[in-house]
């Protein structure tokens, strides 16, 4: 579902106050320090409690590989700045129902519109990049920071009911939302955008067209960087 550009590493995307890239081995301890937070993973479906040794690793080889075979967009939220910090994660996967969404953000950047800003930035690439028709998310009903998020980046609500949430032992109350395709087109053109994207996403797109175009299959950069990899 993900174009070949999205499966090479060096993919990236870039919003006013934030990175989102692929996961790698230097993020294990950020991570690891967000997800053991009992309050961050009550909140998920799939992060255990407590948190497992080892289990950073584990999830971060995952997504890469997801992200490599095309059936995951999965990166890792970073604040811009020398540091380059990592504060959480969002991800897109491919289902039989189009797009599902998830994330989680270190909890001293609630209510700072940062996770707003990140998933408005991958429904913009997953619309952009793919040919999904909607993307599907849900919270915990007592998760109302979550659904706020998810109604102020054009999500709307479908249903309550029980939905399940492995990592919390069985099925649980969550708010269903999504955003289709038509509603996101309907919304750039309200704001007068013309779907702009980031360089990185755009040229993505740009190869993406040219290989739907002509047939041909583009060869991704090589990775020049000196970044460690799991």
């Amino acid at each position: 579902m993900f174009p070949d550009l999205t499966s090479d590493d060096i993919f990236r995307i870039e919003t006013q106050r934030l990175w989102l890239r692929w996961p790698r081995a230097s993020d294990i301890a950020s991570l690891t320090s967000i997800a053991s937070l009992a309050h961050v993973a009550q909140m998920t479906a799939l992060i255990p409690h407590p948190y497992p040794p080892g289990e950073a690793e584990r999830f971060i080889m995952k997504a890469r590989a997801e992200n490599a075979n095309g059936t995951a967009l999965i990166l890792a939220i970073t604040k811009k700045g020398s540091a380059r910090q990592t504060i959480g994660l969002i991800g897109a996967h491919v289902t039989a129902a189009d797009i599902e969404l998830g994330y989680m953000l270190a909890p001293q950047y609630w209510g700072k519109g940062l996770a707003t800003e990140a998933v408005k930035a991958i429904a913009n690439t997953v619309f952009s990049l793919t040919r999904a028709s909607r993307i599907h998310a849900n919270s915990r009903v007592n998760n109302i920071a979550s659904r706020r998020v998810l109604e102020k980046t054009g999500f709307s609500y479908v249903d309550t009911g029980l939905d399940l949430l492995p990592a919390r032992g069985g099925l649980h109350p969550c708010d269903r939302f999504q955003l289709d395709r038509k509603t996101w087109a309907a919304a750039k053109r309200a704001e007068g955008e013309k779907r702009p994207m980031p360089p990185m996403a755009q040229q993505a797109q740009q190869a993406q067209q040219a290989q739907d175009a002509s047939g041909v299959k583009p060869v991704a950069a090589p990775d020049q960087s000196d970044e460690h990899r799991p």
